[in-house]
């Protein structure tokens, strides 16, 4: 003899309902926190936006692997800078035209890199100088990089880097490493607080 299920009350069925709005809004919160990365097939999260603050980049997000070649020495390239997040790059256009009005052309050897640009770039570097520990004066791990976080440029050739070493920390870019005199980094403080004290290297010594 079968069971007989019994017919659900009002309330019950409301409290269906409701459970049911709240897993569908769940789900639907989690589709959105997931940014899937087309070009890895990688999905990583996405924070929501911050009133007063930029859209966090993914560090995920891949910067263009090359360029045209710089125009003033063919040994570099020109990156399109359009992978910097987005007060980096507004900054990066702005120090770009005060140096054209200078009469000085900016070439980006370097900008924006994903955690996978950043990890080949280090074992590359690994390779050519014998050891992470020579490698890691010039190339940083990905979790230590601001190419990754994106607000660093190499920029190139060295007469256009002395640019904007001098004039550049008005805009908000600062050289960061003795060694390295074409790698400038981002802060929008820049300009008020002043560039900080050298570092010798990538490492810090």
């Amino acid at each position: 003899m079968g069971t007989v299920e019994p017919v659900p009350t009002a309330r019950a069925a409301r409290t269906r309902r409701g459970v049911t709005a709240v897993l569908m809004a769940a789900v639907c919160g989690a589709a959105t926190a997931l940014g899937v990365l087309g070009a890895t097939g990688r999905a990583v999260l996405v924070w929501d936006r911050v009133v007063g603050r930029p859209i966090p980049i993914v560090v995920e997000m891949p910067g263009a692997e090359t360029g045209p070649p710089c125009p003033l020495d063919a040994r570099y390239v020109d990156e399109p800078p359009d992978r910097l997040p987005p007060d980096a790059l507004a900054a990066w256009q702005r120090l770009r035209s005060a140096a054209e009005q200078d009469g000085v052309r900016l070439c980006l050897n370097d900008g924006k890199r994903s955690r996978e640009q950043q990890a080949r770039q280090f074992a590359e570097a690994v390779q050519d100088f014998g050891s992470a520990e020579l490698a890691s004066r010039y190339v940083l791990q990905p979790d230590e990089s601001m190419h990754v976080v994106g607000i660093a440029v190499d920029v190139q050739p060295l007469a256009s880097a002395a640019w904007v070493e001098e004039h550049g920390q008005a805009l908000g870019w600062c050289r960061r490493y003795e060694n390295e005199p074409w790698h400038f980094e981002f802060d929008a403080t820049y300009p008020t607080r002043g560039c900080p004290a050298l570092l010798p290297s990538a490492t810090g010594s």
